[in-house]
């Protein structure tokens, strides 16, 4: 093989060498900010949309394609969970671009709610500042200048990590058309008859003061208190006339609040006595308690009894319609408060699994004891006994102040309050602790309560006349019928997490107790019951100035003195109506967004649909759910095509990122040390469909993969240096080595298409990798490097340089849109321009007659004979015998005849890079070497024979006989 610095120095200059200045150290993280000014100035994002308009009606118009952004949060600097779904996306929107779609891509932020109302208390807190004290206008407004702040901020971490879009124009859900829009929609649910206010419990922070979405949870463990409480018969006969119901619960403050105890009938109940205690007990022998029976001797064993009598089973039936007697009836002082009858009801949530088989319940704070009720028509006795602060309201005896959780998330009195009670009542036989998984606030990682609190709800299950019933009359079926029939699933997983969430979801719950957001816009006629059809005024023209008043000026408008008498001059008497001041779910933001970003911008799309949402798996439960269930509301059907969703990103060793862990990787020391390509390469590398890892050893890995990449293209660009039009050979006049380069194109171009509109961009970047570095860098470039450097106007020359001309364009276009930088500065080292970018580049076509089986074929059998040849000579390469290949000249005992054949159509010795070779069909003497997973190919070393050509290093027996000095004739051809 020609080597890069010949022995004989007065034929250097003969060689075609590589020439390029292209580096081999790529400095990503100093030079990547200057591309992006680059394609700043020169309006990439821009001068595609242009491209696009340009060739609309014609043949080559390019067909619209979408990502809709879910909106981040606006509130701090990006980590790593931003960074690979914002590369994510921006692979998808790339990708389709350059497979010759239009693809938009608007970046927008989600800017109401409570994290950053939180940040603006903590605010005062600091300074001493109560904000209750400050005008709602001026809070909100600090609200949006937060926001406003991390937005610029934020847009400027995501551009550094080379995201394209339109950026100077992102959309944001304080913007007022936004806010307009978001009211519009809302007002769809009021008129459209599912909007409701209800009373139901709902999870509530104490902390932040406001109802909390599912989607705003999240469990930790909690050590709460577990009390075993008796309730008596009321009005029984026979022996359940002493017996009394032990339940069992984790949140004694509820006690006060019970209104019934659920059984099971499937579940196995029996009576049992007490014959005998501990010396310290609540119990005594001789009373009679109702359990389930397979729980009856644990509960027995807490409330330390040492031996009891199982005295008969107790049948369903025998407690269907009977009523208990509240633990705290006729306590002295409580005046009454609690001297009502307790019903005992059936319910399928009740199991034997933990507790004793029955459930105390208390509909005002659970979801379960609520749908009892709900069931039965008792809403009418739902309690109302705990406030916003989780403290017990002042008509509640003896706990009126009391708090379950404290301002700060911690344990009040409340809990232990109303065990103290119990035990002066008699009304407790065991206690004790239990850590178990407990919803906090995502925020403040304070614990929750469940609270009964008036809310506002949109019904899943109403049905709707309103012309939209091709996936169902009601919001829950049109959601699911838009998961099976109109929506594509990546994974599939997600289609089964949605469905089932959708399946089983109560109503949504729409208002929030806070000010930063926008307000449910409508109005309640006062004296009026919510049940009532005259509760909510429903009347368009009052919904047109609304929406056209917050387009104006923002939502802020609804909180100015005398709004109200204005919008409502000429249609009702102001003074009828209570204007609502809650103020919307931010999920109910972020799923209106199709609306003002689909549907109004002239980069939306035509039918208010995305192609694709794209977010992570927390986001069923989030962002597609509630665009799933807005977007049935108000367009009948979902707002998406496709919904792809990725994973969660954990530490090397699968651990959940944490400060406190100190385990966290922050994009920005990544793109410090490595460069964004280096970050954006190993989203590539990942499923992102599963939970991916991420660490100092995994990111050397990468880089590691990258810099051989890099070493590819370099040696591409060197190759090409000198290439001209004039050299370029057609397919069918090249070698057969060419001609299976090109088949390998063909193949690849094919699963790089189909990877990218899969979004499988593993798949693609390790097809793409694996044919750089495995068939070109270590066999096409290998072989052809003689031919490359020592030929001259050769047809091996010329085809090996035109097909590394194709290679150029295919590879720089598959790899843009992970490597965004590196590729643009491969393509810029080839053709330098003012506005020259690969992102204005499409991925070329590849012809299908390039596609050649039984080609492919031949050199696949080519190729494994190689590899007994390349490992024979490595054997005597260690052994010292030579120093490299071209020293050799074996012989290859080949038992198949067509692949003998194969061999002798092929410049075998080229292909080895021995300077000649031998093929026999003969059977191979016992010492030939082989490999056993090559069978029937076998290799006798044999020393090449003849001199070193000073030029081409092959060792010949031509060497010296010709006009130039000390070279052999081929390369005697080249320097005449």
């Amino acid at each position: 093989m020609c080597a890069d610095t010949p022995q004989t120095p007065e034929y250097k200059d003969t060689l075609n060498l590589p020439k390029t200045d292209f580096p081999m150290r790529a400095g990503l993280p100093k030079r990547e900010p200057g591309w992006l000014e680059r394609w700043a100035q020169i309006g990439v994002y821009d001068k595609l949309r242009e491209k696009a308009a340009a060739a609309k009606g014609t043949d080559v118009e390019r067909k619209p394609f979408t990502l809709h952004d879910g909106p981040p949060y606006a509130n701090g600097h990006l980590h790593i969970g931003h960074a690979l779904n914002k590369t994510i996306k921006d692979m998808i929107v790339r990708s389709h671009q350059m497979m010759g779609f239009d693809a938009r891509y608007v970046p927008g932020w989600d800017c109401h709610g409570l994290p950053i109302e939180w940040k603006i208390e903590e605010q005062y807190r600091k300074k001493g500042k109560n904000k209750d004290e400050v005008p709602v206008v001026d809070f909100r407004q600090e609200c949006r200048a937060f926001a406003d702040e991390w937005v610029g901020i934020q847009r400027e971490e995501f551009k550094r990590l080379g995201i394209t879009g339109n950026w100077d124009d992102p959309y944001l859900t304080m913007n007022y058309h936004a806010e307009a829009v978001i009211a519009g929609e809302f007002q769809k649910f009021l008129m459209n008859g599912t909007l409701y206010q209800g009373s139901k419990p709902v999870m509530w922070s104490p902390v932040e003061k406001t109802a909390l979405a599912e989607a705003e949870i999240e469990y930790h463990d909690h050590k709460s208190h577990t009390i075993w409480v008796p309730f008596g018969f009321a009005g029984a006969t026979g022996d359940l006339a002493e017996a009394r119901v032990v339940i069992w619960t984790t949140t004694p403050w509820t006690i006060p609040s019970n209104k019934a105890v659920a059984f099971n009938p499937k579940v196995a109940y029996g009576l049992y006595r007490v014959d005998a205690t501990q010396e310290e007990s609540w119990t005594k022998p001789g009373e009679l308690y109702l359990f389930a029976d397979a729980l009856a001797a644990d509960a027995l064993e807490k409330s330390r009894v040492t031996e009891f009598t199982k005295v008969r089973d107790v049948e369903a039936s025998e407690l269907d319609g009977l009523t208990l007697n509240h633990p705290f009836k006729g306590i002295e002082g409580a005046n009454g408060f609690w001297d009502y009858d307790v019903p005992m009801i059936d319910g399928d949530h009740v199991t034997d699994d933990a507790g004793t088989g029955f459930v105390h319940t208390a509909p005002s704070h659970g979801a379960d004891d609520y749908e009892c009720f709900v069931a039965r028509n008792w809403i009418d006795r739902m309690t109302h006994n705990v406030g916003e602060e989780s403290e017990f309201l002042p008509h509640v005896p003896f706990f009126a102040g009391l708090q379950v959780f404290d301002k700060k998330g911690k344990e009040g009195k409340a809990n232990t309050a109303v065990i103290a009670k119990l035990v002066e009542a008699g009304g407790i036989i065991a206690r004790g602790r239990v850590t178990h998984s407990y919803p906090h606030s995502w925020r403040s990682k304070a614990p929750i309560v469940f609270r009964n609190t008036p809310q506002w709800f949109a019904s899943v299950d109403r049905e709707l006349d309103d012309g939209m019933g091709e996936m169902g009359d009601t919001i829950r079926t049109r959601a699911l019928n838009s998961i099976d029939q109109l929506v594509q699933w990546t994974p599939q997983t997600g289609r089964n997490r949605l469905y089932s969430m959708i399946e089983s979801r109560p109503d949504w719950v729409l208002s929030r107790q806070r000010a930063w957001g926008v307000p449910l816009t409508c109005f309640t006629k006062k004296g009026v019951l919510p049940t009532d059809p005259d509760f909510l005024l429903r009347n368009e023209e009052l919904n047109t100035r609304i929406v056209a008043a917050f387009e104006e000026h923002g939502a802020d408008v609804w909180y100015t003195d005398g709004f109200k008498d204005k919008m409502l001059d000429g249609i009702v008497p102001p003074d009828d109506y209570d204007q609502v001041f809650d103020v919307l779910d931010v999920w109910f933001d972020s799923g209106s967004t199709h609306a003002f970003v689909l549907r109004d911008r002239e980069d939306g799309t035509e039918d208010g649909i995305a192609d694709v949402y794209m977010e992570g798996t927390d986001q069923h439960r989030g962002w597609f759910h509630s665009s799933l269930l807005q977007a049935c509301g108000t367009k009948g059907r979902a707002p998406y095509r496709n919904v792809v969703t990725h994973g969660f990103t954990l530490d090397e060793k699968g651990n959940k990122m944490s400060k406190s862990l100190g385990n966290t990787i922050v994009p920005e020391k990544i793109v410090q040390q490595y460069g964004a390509d280096i970050l954006r390469l190993w989203v590539a590398q990942t499923d992102y469909t599963a939970d991916q890892r991420i660490g100092p050893e995994i990111l050397k890995g990468v880089a590691d993969g990258y810099r051989r990449l890099r070493n590819t293209m370099r040696y591409m660009l060197g190759s090409l240096a000198d290439f001209s039009e004039d050299q370029r050979v057609d397919p069918a006049d090249m070698p057969e080595l060419e001609q299976w380069v090109l088949h390998r194109l063909a193949e690849l171009d094919h699963k790089v298409r189909t990877g990218y509109q899969a979004y499988d961009f593993q798949g693609v970047f390790s097809a793409v990798f694996n044919f750089a570095t495995v068939d070109l860098s270590a066999f096409y470039f290998d072989v052809r490097k003689d031919a490359l450097y020592c030929d001259g106007d050769t047809l091996n020359a010329r085809a090996a340089r035109t097909v590394l001309d194709i290679l150029f364009h295919r590879l720089t276009t598959w790899l843009a849109p992970i490597l965004v930088f590196t590729m643009e500065e491969v393509w810029l080292e080839r053709f330098p321009g003012e506005d020259s970018s690969l992102h204005l580049q499409d991925i070329p076509a590849t012809p299908a007659d390039w596609l050649n089986e039984p080609l492919a074929a031949k050199w696949a059998k080519v190729r494994q004979a190689r590899r007994v040849v390349t490992a024979a000579l490595e054997v005597q390469r260690v052994d010292k015998v030579i120093g490299a290949s071209l020293e050799a000249a074996p012989v290859v005992h080949v038992r198949d005849p067509e692949v003998l054949e194969a061999l002798k159509s092929v410049n075998f010795a080229d292909v080895c890079i021995t300077s000649d070779i031998a093929l026999s069909g003969d059977p191979a003497p016992a010492e030939a070497f082989r490999m056993p997973e090559v069978d029937g190919v076998s290799v006798v070393f044999e020393k090449a024979d003849g001199d070193k050509c000073q030029r081409c290093w092959k060792i010949l027996p031509d060497v010296g006989n010709h006009s130039h000095a000390g070279v052999c004739g081929r390369c005697d051809t080249a320097l005449s």
